[in-house]
């Protein structure tokens, strides 16, 4: 299984980024695919995932969105009303067979994309 990320860039406080994980080797219908961040100098933390129905982090709820387009076997993370504390290395990741209560573990994921960088200016 690979993933490629891709979408993010540099955006003033406020705006949007819509970030891109092309799933290869798995229908993204059948795996939990998952979005984590990771700031300079910080642990990579969960942001948002999907199979079922969506899963967020507290930070993110309401602002960010996850999604997924089986035709294109691809996830998306559409993310609004950016901060400046959203800064980070965002990163796609899947994996088979994990619980709804195993979500949140990085722990958990089998397969990681190789990340893609969003810039929050103030």
């Amino acid at each position: 299984v690979q993933l490629q990320a891709s979408g993010g860039g540099l955006v003033q406080s406020g705006g949007s980024l819509r970030l891109s994980c092309v799933v290869s080797g798995r229908s993204v219908s059948r795996v939990v695919t998952g979005w984590f961040r990771q700031a300079p100098g910080k642990e990579r933390e969960f942001v948002a995932a999907i199979k079922s129905y969506p899963s967020y982090a507290d930070s993110v709820k309401g602002r960010f969105t996850v999604s997924r387009d089986s035709a294109k076997n691809t996830v998306y993370l559409q993310m609004d009303s950016l901060k400046p504390d959203d800064t980070a290395k965002y990163y796609c990741a899947a994996g088979r067979g994990i619980l709804l209560s195993e979500m949140r573990n990085r722990a958990a994921y089998h397969y990681w994309g190789q990340g893609t960088l969003v810039t929050v200016s103030s």
